[in-house]
């Protein structure tokens, strides 16, 4: 992305509305840096609530990945989560047809909420990964906008379709298998399919492969605090303590297939509930992320 078209989105940003005497949304602030701070890196708060320092650019493109949709300005995260992603792209060049990765949105230069698109992504160790096998390593940026990827899902969520390849299954395994994912967020469809064909000798890595709705098209990883990042906010609870030898192919997985899906498709008539609406990241402002992250956001 240009200066000149960075520069375009952060003013953009800035004059987005706000009501007479409002707080400034922490997305719009956090929308409008353009480059994250210097110095050493650190995740503060929790996936989505949260900020990150010093993050890192995956670069635009490497020997074995592309990022995507660059003029989003999302490819930024913590060392820890671009080493991940290169070692995992490494991987998928070794899997038939696939010549790397197609990576999606990771951080925002400085993370915080984002302007839309996301809850989470905001301490720089989630990352979304395009289900389209990469074929080709020379998209142009103008391609990287323009081209989709696939979804490997049936319509009723709960089969996979024929874009599902062995590949796929492969490529997850070897997602949530490293030792610095927490967990890995696929449709359910995906994660049928994987109990269906896993052994009962090696399937402790798919306690971290969690079903999700509307990620049929990507899958989304998310790593752990890393060691010493006293800031961050690790998943509650964490796989280690949810698994106790299971896998997750059992009634949870059950659960999402015959009531979770059941009530997308029939919501359940609720009663409206009194008082305001919780805050989320579309409506945080500075005072609900953590204290350290208006040091972030003012930082040079």
């Amino acid at each position: 992305m240009t200066p000149i078209r960075l520069a375009l989105a952060a003013a953009l940003v800035a004059l987005a509305p706000l009501s007479a005497g409002a707080e400034p949304l922490a997305r719009q602030l956090f929308g409008a840096q353009l480059r994250p701070t210097q110095g050493a890196s650190e995740p503060i708060g929790a996936y989505s609530r949260g900020c990150a320092a010093g993050l890192v650019a995956l670069p635009e493109t490497g020997p074995t990945w592309q990022a995507m949709r660059l003029k989003r300005n999302r490819n930024w995260g913590q060392p820890e989560l671009v080493a991940y992603l290169q070692d995992l792209s490494a991987f998928a060049a070794t899997l038939p047809g696939w010549r790397g990765l197609y990576i999606g949105d990771l951080s925002q230069p400085r993370g915080g909420p984002m302007t839309g698109g996301h809850a989470s992504h905001q301490i720089g160790l989630d990352a979304d990964i395009w289900m389209l096998p990469a074929t080709r390593l020379d998209l142009s940026a103008k391609q990287r906008e323009k081209i989709s990827s696939i979804s490997i899902r049936t319509e009723d969520q709960i089969r996979v379709n024929r874009n599902w390849t062995p590949q796929h299954a492969a490529l997850l395994r070897a997602a949530a298998s490293d030792p610095r994912v927490d967990r890995v967020f696929v449709a359910a469809a995906a994660k049928l399919a994987m109990c269906a064909t896993a052994t009962r000798a090696d399937t402790a890595w798919l306690q971290k492969i969690r079903p999700i709705y509307g990620h049929n098209e990507h899958f989304h990883v998310r790593l752990k605090c890393p060691p010493g990042a006293r800031l961050c906010e690790g998943q509650k609870p964490t796989v280690a303590e949810l698994s106790k030898g299971g896998n997750g192919c059992d009634e949870t997985l059950t659960w999402w297939v015959t009531t979770y899906l059941e009530e997308l498709r029939h919501p359940p008539k609720r009663q409206k509930p009194s008082g305001p609406a919780p805050k989320n990241a579309k409506t945080y402002v500075m005072s609900d992320l953590p204290a350290q992250c208006q040091n972030v956001l003012s930082a040079r």
